[in-house]
C-alpha cells in the first residue's frame, strides 16, 4: 500500500478516536505496521498539515496522537460553540428530558419502558445540547449507560438543584407523561 493511503487510513483511526486519540502501541495494533513505519506516517501527516491550508493539526501529546483544530481558529470556534444553533427541542425530546430529569440516573431501556417508543435520537440531541450525560453504568448484565442531567441543563431552566423541580402532583412520571412533561416545561418555559 502506498504512504498516501497510510496517511488517510491513519486519520480516519484518528478522527474517529477523537479527543482519546491513539496511543502508538493502538496504531500498531490496528495498523500492523512496525513503530518506525508508523512514526513516519505520523511525520507526513503532520507535514501535510502544515503544508495546506488545512484548519487541523496532528499532535502528541502524553504519548497519545490526536487530531486538534489549530489555535489560530480559536476564535471562529469560540463563536460556534457560544452561538445556540437551534433551541427547540422536538416533543419526544422534551418527554425524554422530563423523564431523565425525575428518574435520573436512568438507562435508555427504562426511558422507552416509559415513553413506550424508542428513545435513541432524542437521548442523542439531548446529549449534543448537553442538557442530558453519562452518569455512570448500571449494574448487571450490559452495564448499561445511565443518564442525569447537566449543570447547563439547571442554568437553561433556572434552577439551584434538580430538588427545585416542581412536584408531579401526587402521580408518577410513568402515568400521563404527556401531561407531566407539559407541567414541567409551562413553569420553565
Amino acid at each position: 500500500m502506498k504512504i498516501i493511503e497510510w496517511m488517510a487510513i491513519t486519520e480516519s483511526l484518528l478522527f474517529a478516536a477523537g479527543d482519546e486519540g491513539l496511543s502508538m502501541k493502538q496504531l500498531i495494533s490496528v495498523l500492523e505496521l512496525n513503530e518506525e513505519h508508523i512514526e513516519q506516517i505520523l511525520r507526513d501527516l503532520k507535514q501535510e498539515y502544515k503544508r495546506s491550508e488545512r484548519g487541523i493539526e496532528l499532535i502528541e501529546v502524553a504519548n497519545v496522537y490526536q487530531l486538534t483544530t489549530k489555535k489560530e481558529h480559536a476564535d471562529y470556534l469560540k463563536k460556534l460553540v457560544e452561538t445556540p444553533v437551534n433551541n427547540s427541542l422536538s416533543q419526544a425530546a422534551l418527554e425524554t428530558l422530563a423523564i431523565v430529569a425525575y428518574k435520573q440516573p436512568i438507562t435508555r431501556t427504562e426511558i422507552e419502558e416509559i415513553r413506550g417508543v424508542k428513545t435513541e435520537r432524542p437521548i442523542q440531541t439531548l446529549v449534543s445540547k448537553v442538557l442530558i450525560k453519562e452518569v455512570g453504568r448500571a449494574e448487571g448484565t450490559g452495564r448499561a449507560i445511565l443518564y442525569g442531567t447537566t449543570k447547563e441543563f439547571l442554568e437553561h431552566f433556572g434552577l439551584k438543584s434538580i430538588c427545585e423541580l416542581p412536584p408531579l402532583l401526587d402521580k408518577e412520571i410513568d402515568d400521563n407523561l404527556q401531561e407531566d412533561a407539559d407541567l414541567f416545561f409551562e413553569k420553565f418555559g
